[in-house]
């Protein structure tokens, strides 16, 4: 995604570099004016209620709001909660962010259309759940068109319901998280809201809640009685929260859901444009994102996800996803996002047809890509197990 260099100049402004998060209140007004707009920015764009901006990042922002969950449970004297709903396509933090809550993980097969299992959600379902976490659209580019029934099933049921906010840069300033049914919701601003995703950080997870979770919320200055405490120093990452800030004031109320539309726009027009050639494993119309499957061109030429993501890097473009989401085998995760020109797509585009090509003509080629990059293609299992975190000279 594009992160505007006039976002990074307002993040850089004396008065918001200079500053100590101890100072006097009287002496960081304007500080404390940019979270109280950036909050109300946010709620608007949500459907929420309030925001803490101290969670760090994405899968922080899903540890905070699970104990927001278990907090109000706990409140209650409902101690029987003790199980969380995941649907199979979740982001993989999903449940570790829910068994590092202490919650037991239920995990709901999707249909074949890639939405979640209503009957399997329903016999899921009881006395013992505590909540639902859902990304809305889902890891496969879809937005599951039975939202309301899904968050209802989980209300009837005396659970709350988490929106993992992923993937909102779909559906920002179009449809709210809060008038589907959720309850709270974190989002990732380091991605949804341009300041730069990747690259060692910092990111920033806030996380917002219906006004029922309120007293929940962790704080800095003051904490009610029933506060779950303070989940990072101080006010979190706030030169974020300035870059965020200063995105969603220039696009505005019109440009905010007009970024949506073209992210949904162009993920499309590339999903039509290679669904000639490459198997899409939902070849429907999608939202920000589509999967493709390289499990036949696996089986028949023995060319992976893998070799073609490596391939690409010979063509100067970044690989998409890989291997994800799970559900999906031999996955290739395209997220094209609203800035990205029709030229530029359809550079990708024609990357992708030549890349195919190359598969039918000489497969071994691609085993061993790419091969104009500094460096070749690493041994992966290796790499992971065995990583070489410093250079030693000889």
């Amino acid at each position: 995604k594009y992160n505007p260099k006039l976002n990074e100049e307002m993040a850089a402004l004396p008065g918001f570099t200079g500053v100590h998060p101890l100072q006097p209140e009287e002496t960081v007004q304007g500080c404390l004016e940019v979270l109280v707009k950036a909050e109300e920015l946010l709620c608007e764009i949500t459907g929420m209620d309030q925001m803490t901006f101290q969670p760090a990042a994405g899968a922080h922002g899903e540890f905070t709001g699970l104990l927001l969950i278990k907090a109000y449970h706990h409140s209650r004297g409902d101690e029987k909660r003790t199980k969380i709903i995941v649907p199979d396509s979740a982001h993989g933090t999903n449940p570790a962010s829910a068994t590092m809550a202490g919650y037991s993980v239920v995990s709901i097969p999707s249909r074949e259309d890639g939405c979640v299992d209503l009957d399997k959600l329903k016999e899921a379902v009881g006395e013992d759940t505590a909540g639902l976490m859902l990304t809305n659209p889902n890891t496969v580019g879809l937005f599951d068109k039975n939202i309301l029934e899904i968050t209802r099933i989980v209300h009837d049921g005396g659970g709350l319901c988490y929106y993992d906010g992923a993937n909102l840069n779909a559906v920002m300033g179009i449809v709210r998280p809060g008038d589907m049914g959720f309850d709270v919701i974190h989002l990732n601003l380091h991605k949804t809201f341009s300041t730069p995703h990747g690259g060692g950080g910092p990111g920033s997870g806030p996380v917002g809640c219906k006004e029922f979770l309120r007293p929940f919320l962790p704080g800095f200055m003051v904490k009610g009685p029933q506060s779950i405490g303070s989940v990072k120093m101080f006010y979190g990452n706030f030169g974020v929260v300035v870059k965020a800030l200063a995105y969603i004031m220039t696009l505005g109320r019109e440009g905010i859901p007009e970024a949506s539309s073209n992210a949904v726009l162009n993920a499309n027009y590339m999903r039509v444009k290679l669904s000639d050639v490459y198997d899409m494993a939902y070849n429907e119309t999608c939202m920000h994102e589509f999967v493709m499957s390289l499990e036949k061109m696996k089986h028949d030429k023995d060319i992976s996800a893998m070799d073609i993501a490596k391939a690409l890097l010979d063509y100067g473009i970044h690989p998409p996803t890989m291997y994800f989401p799970l559900i999906v085998h031999e996955a290739l995760m395209v997220e094209p996002t609203e800035t990205e020109s029709k030229e530029t797509l359809d550079e990708a585009i024609e990357v992708f047809h030549r890349i195919y090509e190359q598969a039918l003509a000489d497969p071994e080629a691609l085993h061993s890509a790419p091969h104009l990059t500094p460096i070749g293609r690493p041994d992966e299992v290796t790499a992971a197990r065995k990583p070489g975190l410093r250079y030693t000279w000889e």
